[in-house]
């Protein structure tokens, strides 16, 4: 990982995406231009980091509903890892740059499957 990135703190359920640049021609030999690519409504990014996911707040007293204390909240974590290959949503992602490479940042409802190689995590469904 870029040690650039590891200063980059990602929040709730965001996840960082690099974006995988693809062939600019098709399989039939077309040329096509990046303004014809970057208006798909789907791209295939690698997942570089993630936020810690969903906060839960776990009240003690009504009164700490309001509070932002750390050590009241909890998380329900993402589904995706860091190094997976993500299906997304274009229109749904911000688009940043960092030490002259782009990245992505996308909600994870904008995710729409991973391909991941260590499936040892979905052995025990």
């Amino acid at each position: 990982m870029d040690k650039n990135l590891k200063k980059i703190v990602v929040i709730g359920d965001r996840v960082l995406l690099k974006p995988v640049t693809e062939s600019n021609i098709t399989g039939g030999g077309l040329y096509l231009p990046p303004s014809v690519k970057d208006s798909h409504a789907v791209h295939t990014g690698v997942v570089m980091k993630i936020g810690p996911g969903y906060p839960i707040p776990i009240p003690h007293e009504p009164d700490q509903f309001l509070t932002e204390n750390s050590e009241t909240v909890n998380y329900i974590p993402l589904q995706v890892h860091e190094g997976d290959q993500a299906l997304y949503l274009h229109s749904a992602g911000t688009e940043i740059e960092v030490n002259h490479e782009r990245y992505v940042i996308v909600p994870q409802n904008a995710i729409l499957l991973v391909f991941r190689e260590d499936f040892s995590d979905l052995e025990n469904l």
